[in-house]
């Protein structure tokens, strides 16, 4: 059960922060390159961050299994690991309640920001949150790595 474990929070973690790096990283940009505009390609985020904040919830649930779990020797790092856990998830409730009202800033088809003002604003607090929640998992991951090789 251990490998299985390991194996599913590697995958989520994968899935999630990799993901998050992958389109930040090179979507948003080439996306923005071909259509033109920052604001057509906040229409294809809006959608992407759907599924984006679903992995973040289901990986969650993972990693707090995994922390349950985990032999590990370190008091320490037990308690950085749950504190990084709990900023990790204290950053995706912030970031479904912004997602909920960043939407209702669009048109109902998500395809134009209708409230320009606020909207870039609270889209500056999201993107700021995802940064922070993605830093307390890099380092969330480095422990992980750290308390199996010592929980074995």
């Amino acid at each position: 059960m251990t490998i299985l474990r390991r194996f599913l929070v590697v995958q989520a973690l994968m899935l999630w922060q990799g993901g998050f790096l992958f389109y930040a990283s090179f979507v948003v940009p080439t996306g923005t390159a071909v259509l033109g505009s920052s604001e057509a390609q906040g229409s294809i985020t809006a959608r992407v961050t759907d599924s984006l904040n679903l992995c973040g919830a289901a990986g969650l649930a993972m990693l707090a299994w995994d922390l349950l779990a985990t032999a590990d020797p370190s008091r320490r790092r037990r308690i950085v690991r749950w504190s990084l856990w709990l900023a990790a998830a204290g950053c995706q409730a912030v970031l479904f309640i912004l997602h909920a009202r960043l939407d209702a800033m669009m048109d109902a088809a998500r395809t134009f920001v209708v409230y320009r003002q606020h909207f870039y604003r609270l889209h500056g607090v999201y993107l700021w949150t995802s940064t922070t929640q993605w830093v307390a998992c890099l380092v969330y991951t480095w422990l992980t790595v750290q308390a199996w090789k010592a929980g074995r």
